[in-house]
């Protein structure tokens, strides 16, 4: 069973996380925007690189798969 991070959409927004794959030295990430639909539900959220500010729009629920994500920055 996949480890899970506890993830709270409500808190989602500036916090901070780090990839467990570094694509193009991306690694560190900022959570810059969420994504809600017409009932204020989270959809998804865009992060950012600290390293180039590039942004990505992801599924929040990824964050929580700690295969994939960490919570901060590592």
């Amino acid at each position: 069973m996949t480890q899970k991070n506890v993830v709270n959409p409500k808190h989602l927004l500036h916090s901070k996380w780090t990839a467990q794959q570094v694509v193009k030295k991306q690694k560190h990430f900022i959570v810059v925007e969420l994504i809600v639909d017409d009932d204020n539900v989270v959809q998804a959220c865009d992060i950012e690189a600290v390293i180039n500010q590039q942004r990505q729009r992801i599924d929040w629920r990824l964050l929580k798969d700690k295969t994939v994500w960490l919570p901060g920055w590592k």
